[in-house]
Order: C-alpha cells, then sequence, then structure tokens
C-alpha cells in the first residue's frame, strides 16, 4: 500500500474517534455543570472540558472565558479551531474522498452522511435539547463508521492503519479524560470519595460508556481507584489503556508480518504493553496518577510519530 493512502486511512480514523470524544467530553461536561455546588467553592467544567481536548492555548487566542456559550461552540463548531468537531468530521470525509477506492461503500455512506447532516446544526442557535441531539448524532456517526469498518473491510494493511488511528486517538482520550478529573475537577474542598466527586467519577465513566461495565466487573459504588483500574489496566474494557495497547501491538505485528520487518513502532507498543501488564493501580497512585498519565500520553504521542515515521511517510 502507497503510504498516502496509508496515512488517509489513519488520520481519517483518527479523526472520526477524536469527534466521538469530543462529543463525550462536551456530554460528560453537562452533565457535570447540573451537579449542585457544596463547600462554598465553585468549580468551572468548563475549563475542564477544554484541558481535557488538549486546545488550551487555541482557545485562549480566540476566548477570553470558557463558560457554555463559548466552549461548545470552540470545541463542536468553531473554524478556527483545527480539532473541533466539524473540523474533524470534514478531515475524514477529506482523507475518505482521496481514498474512496480503498473504502467499501458502508465505509463511505457513514462518513459522507454524517458531513451532509452535520449541516442540519451549523450556523443555527442551539437550544441544550437540539446540542444534546447534536451530540448523540456525532456519536452514532463514529460507531457507524467503526462498526462498518469492522464488518466489511478485509482484514489487510489497510483494516490494520485504520485500526491503529483509532486506537492511539482512544487511548489519549481515555487518558487525558483521568487525568483532567483526577488532577483539576474535585473542589479542593471536597474530600475524595465524597458526594460531588462520587457524581464526577460515575460521569467519568458516562463519558467513556463504562458505568455498566463498571457495576459489571467491580459489583460496587463507584470508587477513584476502581474506575482508574477499570480504564488503565482492564484489558476486558475496550476504552481502557491495556486493551488500547493489546489491541495496537497486535495490529503493528501484523504489519510487521505482512511487509517481512519490523521496526521502533512495534518495539514501543510491545514496551507500553509490557508495562501496563506488570502494574497494579497500586504502584500507580504510589507514584502519582497524573504522573503515570502524563507519562503515558508522552509514550502514546511517541508511538504515534514512530508509526507516521515508519509507515506514513
Amino acid at each position: 500500500m502507497l503510504s498516502r493512502t496509508a496515512a488517509n486511512l489513519y488520520w481519517l480514523s483518527r479523526s472520526m474517534e477524536r469527534a466521538e470524544c469530543l462529543a463525550r467530553i462536551l456530554d460528560a461536561t453537562n452533565r457535570l455543570t447540573s451537579l449542585p455546588q457544596t463547600g462554598g467553592e465553585i468549580t468551572n467544567e468548563w475549563e475542564s472540558a477544554i484541558a481535557t481536548a488538549a486546545c488550551a492555548d487555541a482557545f485562549r487566542i480566540n476566548y477570553e472565558q470558557a463558560n457554555e456559550q463559548t466552549v461548545t461552540e470552540f470545541l463542536a463548531f468553531s473554524p478556527y479551531n483545527p480539532s473541533s468537531i466539524r473540523n474533524c468530521l470534514e478531515t475524514a470525509r477529506q482523507n475518505a474522498r482521496a481514498v474512496r477506492t480503498a473504502l467499501t461503500v458502508e465505509m463511505w455512506d457513514a462518513i459522507n452522511g454524517a458531513w451532509h447532516e452535520l449541516k442540519s446544526f451549523e450556523g443555527k442557535r442551539l437550544s441544550r435539547d437540539d446540542f444534546s441531539r447534536f451530540l448523540t448524532f456525532v456519536k452514532q456517526a463514529s460507531l457507524a463508521y467503526d462498526g462498518s469498518a469492522y464488518r466489511t473491510m478485509l482484514r489487510n494493511d489497510g483494516y490494520w492503519f485504520s485500526r491503529l488511528g483509532i486506537l492511539i486517538e482512544r487511548a489519549d482520550a481515555t487518558a487525558r479524560i483521568l487525568d483532567v478529573k483526577y488532577h483539576v475537577l474535585l473542589p479542593k474542598k471536597e474530600p475524595v470519595g465524597g458526594q460531588v466527586d462520587y457524581f464526577q467519577w460515575a460521569s467519568i465513566l458516562r463519558s467513556v460508556s463504562a458505568l455498566t461495565s463498571y457495576y459489571w466487573v467491580y459489583k460496587e459504588s463507584v470508587k477513584p481507584w476502581l474506575v482508574a483500574d477499570l480504564l488503565i489496566l482492564n484489558h476486558q474494557m475496550p476504552r481502557s489503556l491495556a486493551s488500547c495497547y493489546e489491541n495496537l501491538s497486535r495490529y503493528l505485528d501484523d504489519l510487521a508480518q505482512f511487509y517481512g520487518r519490523q521496526g521502533n513502532s512495534q518495539r514501543l507498543a510491545r514496551t507500553m504493553l509490557t508495562k501496563l501488564s506488570n502494574t497494579s493501580m497500586e504502584e500507580i497512585f504510589q507514584k502519582g496518577l497524573h504522573e503515570f498519565i502524563q507519562s503515558f500520553i508522552a509514550e502514546n504521542n511517541g508511538l504515534g510519530n514512530a508509526i507516521t515515521e515508519q509507515y506514513l511517510t
């Protein structure tokens, strides 16, 4: 496969996954802002949404204050935010058009249909109910793309590159959501394990479609260390860091076998998978969850760069 084609498939999938992650972040933030403030301390969950999306610097260039209007506009529709949902869907469609013959009919229909449906939401003043429907549409569009790829693509290098894009983006999003909750969101006067803390963690689980899975696995009330365990180390959870790297390592090994050579990306993926398999939540919390996640995000970006250098340029 041409590196250009591989790159288009990779970034097409990353863009669709990023759009879904942003929709989930906005959905979780809307839920958090509905919680009552306690302890006399006011928190700004909209600031946390910008931090989770990793675009605080770009936001500050365009807006002075983070509130519901500015953050939803910037993350959902702004043409000045390269990672807004609108721009993600546009980028995905552009990449899809460039490799139209490498996609199945169902994949193209999912992407093209999402782009045209987006137009019905753009340029309008949306009520909260309308915006909620918009977020649902984005999540469903991503699921339609993901499902059509899984069900209709040949298991060859095109499929593997598209999965790599999804998994790199998904691992980054899960790590950032966890880090912002633990490091930014909890009010200083609110105890860990308190009522506000409980509802915030439950909202985080909802944002990654993991609340039901949490109760299936742990069979008890929401606890921060168990949430972290589910989203970091549990291989059964599709959005966990361990699950992402289990699949990243597998697909990179498939590519290595297909092309007859290994490289730095295979080594980095195996190293991270081994690290996640050989650690425990006790060790992570002892060394610092924030420090662990920051290190993971950096190494995950490093793997993305290695994949680009090895295959996409």
